[in-house]
């Protein structure tokens, strides 16, 4: 519903509740006021009865009759009655004091009229008024009949009336205010909510969803952010894509004159080291052990800048997939060496857990070797007092995929870093750029398969690699269930 309509529905609501109460009080006044003049136009008429018996009566017992009905007339308004002669002699009265009392007959005005005097006596905000009748029997006038009228009663009840319409107006006044206040905090809450959710976005933070919570002007307009949000991720991860691409393409260019100006002084440098070794060892045999220790550190340290260099190079050009069939265990086999003395320096076990039907695997060897070497040697890096690496390997016969492990018992990687890992130029290390899973990620997805992470800090990581099966088994796989070896 929209909030013109609800706002139209309450003025409504409102107008019709007041015109309700107005309409029922009026009635309920206008049936006490009939009700209040008949009862006073009967007690009137008793009054002008009672007179004129008692003026065409010549008993005292009809005459005390006056005086006994005036105790419950007075309730009534009736305040007085006097019975006069022609000639303007008060003969009897509820009064005893008034009897005897003269009167002016032209001065007598017939009907019902304001007492001329004011107020009375007995109370000064009561407005008497006289009521004349003439006694008439046959054709001969009696007399009159004089009686004196408090109509303050009735004015009482319309003044009672009144304050009841005020206090029903106010009311409803006082539930409109309440109704607009509630409204007001109602719809500008969500402003409110909005108006912070806006100023977020504003500030760069595009994970901000505004709640959708009513079918009106609010929700529509929450509906309108949401959209704009998306769109502004959309085009943010469009201007990363665009700002990726022209990195690449410029490391693609900076790579070209790395190769040439790095990895040839690297070379000199790995075929230097390899002849010094040769020339120095038979000289000095009895330092045999020193120098080969410290020639291998330096062939090791040439290896890693190398490697790091290569990195560089293959994430700024575009791969080529030279795919043969070969079994997980060989690709294994072919990738351990190089990592075998450095994990058995840091005393980490590797153990294979091979499915014995695993079938062979379709890949470039030598990109897929690159891989194994980043997830052994992250893992590696992960446990600085040693630990245990698990390569498992299984089938998913239900997808047709062949399931590749890596799992470490290592420090594990913090929750927001989860997402990550797989990032250009992400690291948490010193010595490194940031490159190796991202790498990592891009061979596995040439070669149609994905890469998935599951860490929990303190007790380890596990790298999946999913990849497309072959259809046939390995013929070379061992026929032993899972194998395990160690460094």
């Amino acid at each position: 519903m929209k909030l013109n309509t609800k706002l139209v529905m309450i003025m409504l609501s409102l107008l019709i509740m007041a015109v309700l109460i107005l309409f029922v009080m009026n009635q309920a006044s206008q049936n006490d006021l009939v009700q209040e003049i008949q009862e006073s136009s009967t007690e009137v008429s008793k009054a002008i009865q009672l007179s004129v018996e008692d003026l065409t009566s010549d008993s005292e017992l009809e005459s005390s009759r006056l005086k006994e009905y005036m105790k419950q007339a007075k309730t009534k308004g009736i305040n007085q009655i006097n019975i006069i002669s022609n000639e303007g002699e008060i003969i009897n009265s509820s009064d005893p004091a008034q009897v005897g009392k003269k009167r002016e007959i032209k001065k007598l005005e017939k009907g019902l009229k304001a007492r001329k005097g004011g107020a009375s006596s007995v109370n000064a905000s009561l407005h008497p008024y006289d009521l004349v009748v003439p006694v008439i029997v046959g054709d001969e006038q009696l007399g009159y009949v004089q009686v004196n009228l408090l109509l303050d009663n009735i004015r009482d009840i319309q003044h009672a009336n009144f304050v009841r319409r005020l206090a029903a107006t106010s009311m409803v006044f006082v539930i409109g205010m309440i109704l607009t206040i509630f409204l007001a905090r109602r719809y500008t809450a969500p402003i409110h909510r909005l108006a912070s959710g806006v100023k977020d976005v504003s500030a760069g933070d595009l994970s901000v969803t505004f709640q959708v919570q009513s079918g009106d002007e609010m929700g529509e307009l929450a509906e309108n952010l949401n959209e704009m949000v998306a769109k502004l991720k959309e085009r943010e991860l469009l201007e990363k894509r665009l700002f990726e691409a022209e990195h690449l393409s410029k490391v693609g260019q900076l790579a070209s004159g790395i190769a040439h100006e790095i990895r040839n002084p690297l070379n000199y440098i790995s075929l230097a080291i390899d002849h010094l070794q040769s020339e120095l060892l038979p000289i000095c045999p009895g330092r045999s052990d020193e120098l080969t220790s410290i020639t291998s550190t330096i062939k090791e340290e040439v290896r890693k800048a190398n490697y790091m260099v290569l990195n560089f190079m293959n994430y700024g050009r575009p791969l080529k997939l030279r795919r043969q069939k070969i079994s997980y265990a060989d690709l294994l086999d072919k990738t351990m060496p190089i990592l075998q003395d450095k994990l058995r320096e840091q005393q980490i076990e590797v153990v294979r857990e091979i499915a014995a039907d695993l079938p062979v695997i379709n890949v470039d060897p030598e990109l897929m070797r690159n891989c194994l070497t980043n997830f052994i040697t992250n893992a590696a890096q992960s446990m600085h007092d040693g630990g245990k690496i698990v390569l498992g390997a299984t089938l998913d016969e239900k997808n047709g995929t062949v399931r590749l492990t890596f799992s470490d018992s290592g420090t594990g990687i913090p929750p927001q870093d989860l997402e990550k890992v797989f990032q250009p130029y992400f690291t948490t290390k010193e010595a490194g750029i940031g490159l190796g899973l991202a790498i990592t990620e891009r061979i596995v997805k040439e070669h149609g398969g994905s890469l998935e992470v599951a860490s929990t800090v303190g007790v380890g990581t596990t790298f999946t690699v999913i990849l497309p099966a072959e259809q046939q088994p390995a013929q070379n796989q061992d026929s032993a269930a899972p194998q395990s070896s160690a460094a």
